[in-house]
């Protein structure tokens, strides 16, 4: 996917995460957001492709992009009204 520039409201560092603990780390990032804003997360590992839009649609949120960037390891989601 081509480099996307979208604004975000905050940032979630997961790089380093596996998936279950990835999951856990998005719950507490975006949960200070207002319905609407964006956060920008940075995630690594292997499954995140498959688990962060899942866990996007399960928990409400809008996936707005990713994987992408040049190591596809940059997602953008949009906080639902959930």
């Amino acid at each position: 996917m081509d480099e996307i520039e979208l604004s975000a409201h905050a940032f979630c560092d997961a790089e380093a995460m596996s998936c279950g603990i990835l999951l856990i780390a998005l719950m507490k990032a975006i949960g200070p957001l207002e319905p609407g804003q964006v956060l920008e997360v940075r995630a690594l590992d292997p499954s995140a492709p498959l688990e962060v839009p899942s866990w996007c649609k399960l928990a409400g949120h809008e996936l707005l992009a990713g994987p992408c960037g040049q190591d596809n390891a940059r997602y953008f989601i949009r906080k639902g009204a959930k």
